[in-house]
């Protein structure tokens, strides 16, 4: 059964930024299937330890989302997730992805995106590694499904992220990733992912794979300021 957000919440302004990214944060995870529906979220020790920030600010974002019907929360037993992920998409009030504008989005892919791939280069386990490969083909095999291949491309970089080894920068891309979803790309994707389009991703993709598993860090990095500068262009043309 599909939900809605529950609109009756306190005003944006109550929410402390550290809370809201927290939010988004853990919105993000849920609306990706990391913690899917009915699943325990980690302990508030473990997220705090994990994000950075104090039990405090946890609490505060997990009371928020469950005003907001996202998670159900049981004395003694912890936060489940009660969000239904195929429910539409809709950025919390006042949140981040809300706030942000196309552009903004696009800038900060471009500060942080190449230093995630070089940090990916230099720290990227075999086993990550092999994830990675894995995904690569999963890509590869989409033809015309573009929700799938947007899945995808998200798991990519997900996975390139949490390769830093910095779990401050997973948290922020992982904000990034809502945001997307939020904003006008996501319907910008949707519109002009053709088939021709999908393959060239598909292709730059394949590269970029390349280049991480062989450790060439400066092809890595340089392939993915080529795709940015890619994405910035589509933006454009479209603006």
């Amino acid at each position: 059964m599909s939900q809605t957000i529950n609109a009756d919440l306190p005003e944006a302004s109550a929410i402390g930024e550290t809370v809201r990214i927290v939010m988004g944060t853990l919105f993000a995870r849920i609306q990706s299937g990391e913690y899917p529906t009915d699943s325990r979220l980690p302990s508030e020790r473990a997220l705090a330890a994990e994000l950075g920030v104090s039990r405090n600010t946890v609490r505060e974002a997990l009371d928020v989302l469950e005003m907001r019907k996202m998670i159900r929360r049981r004395q003694g037993s912890g936060s489940f997730v009660i969000f239904q992920t195929e429910q539409v998409e809709a950025p919390i009030p006042g949140s981040v992805g809300e706030r942000s504008s196309p552009l903004d989005h696009l800038i900060v892919r471009s500060i942080i995106e190449p230093e995630m791939t070089r940090l990916a280069v230099m720290n990227m386990t075999p086993k990550q590694l092999e994830r990675l490969s894995q995904t690569i083909a999963q890509i590869e095999a989409v033809r015309t499904d573009l929700n799938e291949f947007i899945r995808l491309e998200e798991e990519f970089y997900r996975q390139i992220a949490q390769a830093t080894r910095n779990p401050l920068l997973e948290s922020c891309y992982e904000m990034m990733i809502e945001v997307c979803r939020q904003s006008f790309r996501a319907a910008l994707m949707r519109k002009h992912l053709t088939p021709d389009r999908i393959q060239d991703f598909q292709t730059r993709f394949n590269s970029l794979f390349n280049a991480i598993a062989t450790r060439d860090l400066e092809a890595a990095v340089e392939i993915t300021k080529l795709h940015l500068v890619e994405e910035q262009k589509l933006f454009m043309h479209e603006s």
